[in-house]
């Protein structure tokens, strides 16, 4: 399967079977997004309140729960391997690299020649949501954690804090699920939503399958990116509404636009 092909292909789908577009209007620069974004995505633990940190535990709880499989399924993908197998986990795997931004470029493409600003909206909450989850927050854990990749080791917990190991979390989890989260929270259509995170956890599997990381190593890049997604979209939704043109009546009562501002 050509992933870039498919790219293109579902980048040119999924504008039409969303939700109706975003109402025109000015909108706040990718720049000022992306300081936004930065803001509120990194700094957001300072202001958990006690929901917030339930719900961190429970993801803790669910990558714990997850861990105690990795053993198990491990040995079983070490095991048991099929030419369909094989052939799936290649095909999904690029999804968690280049391929996320061959969608998110395929995405902002669509967007220009249809003029759907919804679709582009989407490609820039995907590539923000792919910085900060894939580039910052994950390569950051992967450090400090340290843990050995399945093929490196026979143990499921070797854990050598800033030693250069780099299985805990999964980075392709963590950018395909962030990408996943920001078109699942666009778009209303069911079957929109199932190919996203379906996608996603096919590239998890195909990591697994492959031997690059445990099963909760991409548990846990699947929460990163979903609750890093989720959040990116819900900030810059309140960003683009806090900007509209409106119609005023100008000296002599001559028509005009303007722009509000809210605050």
């Amino acid at each position: 399967m050509d992933v870039l092909k498919v790219s293109l292909i579902a980048a040119l789908l999924i504008p039409a079977a969303g939700s109706a577009q975003a109402p025109p209007g000015s909108s706040p620069t990718f720049p000022h997004l992306v300081l936004v974004d930065m803001r509120e995505v990194l700094g957001a633990p300072l202001s958990w309140k006690a929901r917030q940190w339930s719900l961190f535990g429970l993801a803790m709880a669910g990558v714990g729960a997850s861990a105690l499989l990795d053993d198990q399924i491990r040995d079983h993908e070490q095991r048991d391997h099929s030419q369909a197998a094989d052939q799936l986990a290649d095909d999904f795997e690029p999804l968690g690299s280049y391929g996320a931004f061959g969608v998110l470029g395929s995405m902002y493409l669509a967007g220009l020649i249809r003029d759907d600003s919804r679709a582009r909206s989407v490609a820039e909450d995907g590539l923000i949501a792919s910085v900060l989850a894939g580039g910052v927050i994950t390569p950051a854990l992967k450090t400090v954690i340290g843990r050995r990749r399945p093929r490196d080791t026979d143990k499921t917990f070797d854990f050598k804090p800033f030693s250069g190991n780099a299985s805990f979390p999964s980075g392709h989890a963590t950018e395909a699920f962030s990408v996943a989260a920001v078109v699942a929270s666009e778009y209303d259509s069911g079957w929109v939503k199932g190919i996203a995170y379906g996608s996603a956890a096919l590239v998890g599997f195909a990591r697994i399958h492959h031997q690059a990381h445990f099963l909760s190593d991409v548990v846990g890049g699947a929460l990163i990116g979903n609750a890093v997604g989720r959040e990116v979209v819900r900030v810059d939704r309140r960003e683009h509404g806090r900007i509209a043109v409106v119609p005023f009546a100008g000296p002599q009562g001559r028509p005009g636009l303007a722009l509000d501002f809210s605050f």
